[in-house]
């Protein structure tokens, strides 16, 4: 370990900014060069382009440092090294020119220690968005260590950044081949008229509508990315009121179709009960419990792909309500029809879906334990907690 002392230096002793340009639509042109915008600092090729002479300052080329000083907390807001074409700088957006003596990767994690305390600052109202001052980051103190050091702890922290791009990188193409999968063993499936048979579901199960029996209960709503979960943790508050009297008692294995739109599932989206013996879930719900026949697991995997999309499409005839539900009906809901094939081909088709989903998930898991990791270094090495050593102090 190193033993000399750190100093605490202000960023705008490390480094001088330089602004972007405030190019309007009248400046937008076909070809160009590229109008670098915060939302391509997020990875967007879609460009304006500007054909008139830039000056010095507006240039930017891969490597450069770039901050953006307006955006969306944990998005859009911080530093950025520009990986993109040439092109000029647009407003909102900072270029940072490191001084000498001053590591540009070391900057730029130093900058993002920064991001987080002025965003653990922001309050109010739509505390997402964040909007600073050039004072507010130049006034920012950090600790500087030495050019050495600063290198040894960039390259350290890129370690982890880069093992967090491999892992989403991965999850990006298991995706894809668990949606390649998910369309040869459903849609393909459904198709083949020899290898299953259709059926609506009121003639796979029965419709559940039973009330609660005064004991309390979980209550649920369903997320369409996340399926159930409890009401206040969706809402930040319990939502049901007295209404949560005519609410009904789902059991552990039984499905509940949710009627609202949503980006995801446009004319809704079915969940199975899976983490709670016992529930209460809003009665504008259509609930139903699968006869034995119907593997949950295989059916789970049906709707889950948006399987009954076109069908709930085609009964939505006026809309949707105020209250963001559609006006489709619960014997509409239970007369769409499902592929079923035989028993054996169910329980092959839940197992493969259900190991590749469970992949994908594990590595969700470990690209987030990743970011803690990565996080919790950060906060130690950028603040001198611990330190790096140096080539120097090896050989020594």
């Amino acid at each position: 370990m190193t033993s000399d002392k750190l100093s605490q230096v202000r960023i705008g002793n490390l480094c001088y900014f330089s602004n972007g340009h405030g190019f309007t639509p009248e400046d937008w042109k076909a070809s160009g060069l590229p109008i670098i915008r915060i939302q391509n600092l997020n990875g967007s090729k879609d460009f304006n382009y500007y054909q008139g002479v830039p000056k010095k300052e507006w240039l930017v080329k891969p490597g450069d440092l770039l901050f953006a000083w307006a955006g969306v907390k944990g998005v859009s807001f911080g530093p950025t090294i520009w990986n993109g074409p040439i092109g000029v700088l647009n407003q909102h957006i900072y270029r940072i020119h490191p001084n000498n003596g001053i590591d540009k990767k070391w900057l730029y994690y130093a900058l993002k220690q920064v991001t987080f305390e002025i965003e653990k600052k922001a309050h109010g109202f739509k505390t997402s968005l964040v909007h600073v001052h050039k004072s507010d980051i130049t006034r920012a103190s950090v600790i500087k260590p030495s050019l050495m050091e600063q290198i040894n702890l960039a390259n350290l922290l890129s370690f982890w950044d880069m093992a967090i791009e491999k892992t989403e990188e991965l999850i990006v193409a298991k995706e894809k081949q668990f949606n390649w999968l998910q369309k040869q063993l459903i849609f393909t499936l459904a198709y083949n008229k020899k290898a299953c048979r259709h059926h609506k579901i009121r003639d796979i199960a029965d419709r559940v509508q039973r009330k609660s029996d005064g004991i309390e209960y979980p209550i649920l709503t369903i997320s369409s990315s996340s399926g159930f979960i409890l009401q206040e943790e969706k809402y930040s508050r319990y939502m049901a009121g007295k209404s949560v009297e005519d609410y009904i008692l789902l059991h552990k294995g039984e499905f509940a179709y949710n009627k609202g739109n949503s980006l995801r599932y446009q004319f809704g989206c079915v969940f199975e009960l899976k983490d709670y013996d016992d529930a209460l879930v809003p009665h504008v719900y259509v609930c139903f419990k699968l006869h034995d026949l119907v593997d949950p697991d295989y059916l789970r995997h049906v709707f889950n792909a948006d399987y009954l999309k076109r069908q709930l499409g085609a009964l939505v005839k006026t809309g949707v309500r105020n209250n963001g539900l559609l006006n489709i009906r619960p014997e509409e809901f239970m007369n769409v029809t499902v592929p079923i094939p035989s028993a054996p081909q169910q329980a092959f088709i839940a197992k493969t879906l259900s190991s590749a989903r469970q992949e994908i998930n594990l590595l969700k898991k470990q690209s987030a334990a990743y970011r803690k990791q990565k996080r919790v270094l950060m906060q130690r090495l950028l603040t001198g907690q611990w330190r790096v050593k140096t080539d120097l102090e090896e050989v020594v």
